[in-house]
Order: structure tokens, then C-alpha cells, then sequence
């Protein structure tokens, strides 16, 4: 009797830490909305229970939106909160990488955009975090390496050099103790003037 209420009891403290670690892991909160909204009240005053099911934003009425993981209506959430979409926020902030943040008005740098011509001049579409956003086209010297693949170039990326520039290996001989073995470094490839 006493062996099972131990390995119980233990089953238990386990499963509370491994989903606070599972939520540190992932920088999320780790309680449902309905423990979770008092915090979220501060952004948004409102005195409405969040216990009403939903499937949709409208079902929750002003003030509210649906939290469709948990299908439940909490309050909108201010700056700084976590959210997983942009109904989620306040009026003038954005769900960018998870979090509530000022909104930055179309073809600026960090503007969300689907193609380039969404960005203003000198900038492109890339990546960042895993979200597309306009970002700047690179200058002279800066460094322009680009990896082939995986996961760094999905979920990071950085735009081509900018009008003009074309990017190359520095001139600089780079020094290997083994010849035969191919590493392009970083640094070495930075935006340059084509030579004529």
C-alpha cells in the first residue's frame, strides 16, 4: 500500500516539473488560459469569467479571443505576453515570434512581407526566426556567407548584397593544415565591388 502511494506521489511531483521544464525548454507559459489569464488581465481590465468555450474570436465578444488550442476565450494580451497569432493582442501590437510587439508599419525594417517588393529600398524578404520580415540588403565588407542548407538557413537568413556589390571570397589566402579539406569560413565571404 505504501510502495504504491510513494510511486504515485512520485509519478506526480515528476509530471509537474517536466512540464515546467518542457515550458522553460520552449520559453511558453506552462498553465492552461484559465490559470493563466489573471496575469494576462493586467493588459486588459475587463471582469468576464474565462471559462466560455469557443472556436472562433467572434464567439467571445469584446476584449476577448478565442485561444482555439484550449478552446477557450481569454483576454487580449498587452506587450510583452505570449501569444501564437496577432487576434490574440491588443489593438496596434503583432504576434511576432511568439510574443505581443509594436506593430512596424509596412516596408520598414522588421515589417512583416511575403516578397521583396513588400520591403522598401534596399531591403528583401528574408527570415528571421522563422518569420518573414524586411530586413536590410547587405553593404560593403559585410559578411555575405550563406550556407547551403539545414536548419540555420530556414529559420535565419540574411539578404544579398546590396545593388552594385557582389559577394566573393576576400582576396586573403586562407591557411589550412590540410589542403584537401573544404571549410569556407564565415568571414570570408564578404560583399565586394566586382572587379573589371
Amino acid at each position: 500500500m505504501f510502495g504504491n502511494l510513494w510511486f504515485v506521489c512520485l509519478c506526480l511531483s515528476f509530471y509537474g516539473t517536466e512540464a515546467r521544464i518542457w515550458a522553460w525548454m520552449l520559453n511558453m507559459p506552462h498553465s492552461p488560459p484559465k490559470e493563466g489569464a489573471k496575469a494576462l488581465q493586467q493588459s486588459a481590465p475587463v471582469a468576464k469569467q474565462v471559462t466560455a468555450a469557443c472556436d472562433h474570436d467572434r464567439a467571445c465578444g469584446r476584449g476577448f479571443s478565442c485561444d482555439r488550442h484550449f478552446g477557450l476565450c481569454v483576454p487580449l494580451r498587452g506587450e510583452g505576453h505570449y501569444c501564437r497569432r496577432d487576434a490574440q493582442c491588443v489593438r496596434g501590437l503583432s504576434c511576432m515570434f511568439g510574443k505581443c510587439h509594436r506593430s512596424i508599419p509596412d516596408g520598414q525594417e522588421g515589417a512583416r512581407c511575403k516578397v521583396d517588393r513588400d520591403c522598401g529600398a534596399s531591403m528583401c524578404c528574408a527570415r528571421h526566426h522563422g518569420e518573414q520580415v524586411c530586413k536590410r540588403r547587405l553593404m560593403l565588407d559585410e559578411s555575405c556567407y550563406v550556407p547551403d542548407g539545414g536548419l540555420a538557413f530556414s529559420i535565419n537568413q540574411i539578404c544579398p548584397c546590396d545593388e552594385g556589390l557582389l559577394c566573393r571570397e576576400s582576396s586573403g589566402k586562407l591557411h589550412r593544415e590540410r589542403e584537401f579539406i573544404y571549410q569556407p569560413e564565415r568571414a570570408s565571404w564578404t560583399c565586394q565591388v566586382p572587379s573589371l
